[in-house]
């Protein structure tokens, strides 16, 4: 039953921010960092962050392991920012060897990063990097996050 009402509920929930940024041509630098500014919440509740990757054929890894940095930003404030760091891996290919991602040349991932409780007139400072060993990624094309309550 619980499972039921999770599926319907996460199926009902809304979109309230969905922003990508391209990276760089010549690659996706380590220390390039990607801001992503999630405005003003009209709502206060729980929100679902995802994290969207679209990546080329001619990426060089099986999994690419990314750090999201979320600055909550109070409305009044006076209880000043608090910022939460998560580790996303990303596994691209299945056991196989098949491609996980949806597209022919160019596929799409999305990973969960973490649900957030927001107070209404919040706002969010996303800030994503990678955290490969390679300094510069080829074949990343773009990154972006999505918020939905």
């Amino acid at each position: 039953m619980i499972t039921v009402a999770t599926a319907l509920v996460s199926c009902n929930r809304k979109t309230v921010y969905d922003h990508y940024e391209h990276t760089p041509l010549t690659g996706w630098e380590k220390n390039d960092t990607l801001i992503f500014h999630v405005p003003v919440f009209a709502e206060g509740g729980e929100y679902s962050e995802e994290l969207g990757l679209r990546i080329a054929d001619n990426y060089p890894f099986t999994t690419i392991c990314i750090i999201v940095d979320n600055t909550i930003l109070s409305k009044d404030n006076k209880l000043g920012a608090k910022t939460m760091s998560d580790t996303i891996t990303c596994s691209l290919f299945d056991a196989d060897g098949s491609i996980k991602g949806k597209g022919v040349s160019l596929f799409q991932y999305n990973s969960h990063i973490k649900d957030l409780s927001i107070e209404k007139g919040d706002s969010i400072e996303v800030r994503v990097r990678h955290n490969m060993k390679r300094e510069i990624l080829h074949g990343i094309m773009d990154i972006g996050v999505r918020v939905k309550n």
